[in-house]
């Protein structure tokens, strides 16, 4: 039988949970926020989540650490701490409520979607190259309004026009994986049987 601790315990899943324990240090810290230093401080705190994010990948696949849990786990870090950012940006910027209602659009689907194929013994196998262009433009444009909070409104408009485009892009994508049958979705390995101890 597989180990399930060194499916769970493994440098990729720990640093995903890693990112997952810095949302709340960045809400705190964003949402008492009053001098520039502050906003850079927030702005770091994603830049390091960011960095992990990149990191864990990198080394789940040269060290072949990839499992189940952290196909789970690792998009759940993304969207949990774009959720949050989303939402502290949102009080500043109103405007930013069309991407918020996009991105929960988006994300329910995908979470009813992996429900529905997880009772069939199944998973994503990954992301899709438009699901990762889109949290890398919308990571880069976020920290961008969190380290410039004086930022002039039209460039908010803009940014946010930006990211609903490549969240579309991206929610369209995975539409189309989960109503076509793509080969992306695989059947969950099941673990070995235990050995018989009998002659």
């Amino acid at each position: 039988m597989k180990d399930w601790k060194k499916d769970i315990l493994t440098v990729p899943n720990l640093l995903s949970l890693f990112r997952l324990l810095l949302i709340p240090v960045y809400i705190m810290i964003y949402l008492n926020a009053d001098s520039n230093s502050d906003y850079y401080i927030a702005a770091g705190i994603l830049a390091v989540s960011c960095l992990t994010d990149l990191i864990d990948g990198k080394i789940a696949r040269h060290f072949n650490m990839i499992s189940n849990v952290g196909k789970i786990l690792d998009p759940l870090a993304d969207k949990a701490t774009q959720f949050a950012l989303i939402l502290c940006l949102t009080m500043k910027y109103p405007v930013l409520l069309i991407l918020v209602g996009l991105f929960i659009v988006k994300e329910s689907f995908q979470l009813i979607q992996g429900f529905i194929i997880l009772r069939k013994g199944q998973i994503l196998s990954g992301a899709l190259l438009s699901g990762k262009i889109s949290t890398t433009v919308l990571f880069v444009s976020l920290i961008f309004m969190v380290m410039f909070p004086d930022i002039d409104m039209r460039v908010i408009y803009i940014l946010t026009g930006i990211d609903c485009v490549f969240l579309l892009i991206s929610f369209i994508g995975y539409a189309r994986i989960y109503f076509t049958h793509s080969p992306m979705i695989q059947t969950i390995e099941k673990a070995d049987p235990p050995a018989d101890s009998n002659p």
